[in-house]
């Protein structure tokens, strides 16, 4: 196979359009998102929305593994430390401005897009690779499907999008998801409203080829969706079970709470009614105390903000970590020195103080980078 970080190819359809193809090709990295496939996919993605050929697009990731497993955050770690070192505090890291505005751009752009984005969710989706699944009009996952959002374990907060999807699960579903980055399966992916159709990935190339043979002369997410729906009724006996939908009274019971600080403390303090709870509030009790605050007034600021003013609020979050130490130490804990033993900013979530979490939604530009959207 080939060494690029995208492969593109197109899928001829019986009225001599095509679906267009772009594959991450990173297996190795479980397809982890890196600065060169984003600037290879937006404006390969920008040039098909206008090419009257393309009738859709498909995207998925090389390998069984993983579509996408999340962001290059090595690369991001490498420009932390050698911002750090160059100790000027009046400019801002250059590497994570760009990669996060890039990235956010593309993710709009999927959300936003004007013809049918067909993702194909095999494996691990995490970080990065939700912020490519979540917006897509046609999100199939699997019996293989993992999809998180841990970005707690590393110091950050739900990024890609996540201020706009966790707040649009039932409940405190979407709040309980971003606190502990618990992964979910198809059958919770579809019970929150993340995904529209399960498939068995041994389907695919029926998927794919039934696509092919159908009539385009319907309009496309019509076709899209047909073809879809007989895969999903072939699949329905794969379907695992869901956790988050047995979980769902006690996930209720254990975020109602009269503050953040008392939020977290009573997560803490539970006792687990399953396994997968239990896992859930291992994440949490592991992770960055920062984040556990961050998290919970970044999902409040944006409860009834537009897509829009999502990204732009997300980009200056996220440039803010980059800056602040908290997101470097935890990705050098589990990537780079792989010791699981991160030295967090303040030991416990009542000792952190409002101002370090209000320094981190201090505007860094007059105008956002991500103004034109």
């Amino acid at each position: 196979m080939s060494d690029q970080p995208l492969l593109l190819s197109e899928l001829p359809l019986a009225d001599g359009r095509v679906i267009a193809v772009a594959c991450l090709n990173a297996p190795r990295a479980l397809n982890a998102l890196s600065l060169e496939m984003i600037e290879q996919l937006l404006p390969q993605m920008q040039a098909w929305a206008k090419d009257a050929r393309v009738a859709a697009v498909w995207l998925e990731g090389a390998g069984e593994k993983a579509f996408c497993a999340g962001g290059d955050i090595v690369a991001l770690y490498r420009s932390m430390t050698d911002y750090a070192a160059s100790g000027d505090p009046a400019q801002l890291n250059p590497y994570a401005e760009h990669f996060f505005t890039q990235e956010y751009r593309l993710d709009y752009l999927i959300h936003t897009y004007p013809k049918p984005v067909i993702v194909w969710g095999q494996g691990i989706i995490m970080g990065g690779g939700m912020g490519l699944f979540a917006g897509a009009s046609c999100r199939v996952v699997t019996e293989h499907s993992r999809l998180a959002m841990p970005e707690i374990s590393i110091g950050l907060y739900p990024d890609v999008g996540g201020s706009w999807f966790l707040n649009r699960m039932p409940g405190r579903v979407g709040l309980f998801l971003g606190l502990t980055g618990a992964q979910i399966n198809a059958a919770d992916a579809l019970w929150v409203g993340l995904a529209d159709r399960f498939i068995c990935h041994a389907f695919k190339d029926e998927v794919q080829q039934q696509l092919m043979r159908s009539d385009w002369s319907l309009p496309a997410q019509q076709v899209i969706h047909q073809v879809l729906r007989a895969q999903q009724a072939r699949s329905e006996s794969a379907l695992p079970e869901s956790p988050v939908q047995q979980n769902y009274a006690q996930i209720q019971a254990l975020t109602d709470a009269d503050d953040p600080v008392a939020l977290i403390e009573q997560l803490l303090a539970a006792e687990p009614a399953s396994p997968w709870l239990a896992r859930a509030l291992a994440n949490l009790a592991a992770g960055s105390t920062s984040s556990m605050l961050l998290i919970q007034q970044q999902l409040e600021r944006c409860r009834h903000a537009s897509l829009k003013a999502v990204f732009q609020q997300e980009l200056n979050l996220s440039v803010q970590a980059a800056l602040k130490g908290e997101l470097t130490e935890g990705i050098r804990a589990l990537l780079i020195d792989k010791d699981k033993t991160p030295r967090w900013r303040y030991p416990s979530v009542r000792e952190v103080e409002a101002s370090w979490i209000d320094g981190f939604f201090v505007p860094l530009w007059p105008e956002s980078p991500l103004k034109d959207l």
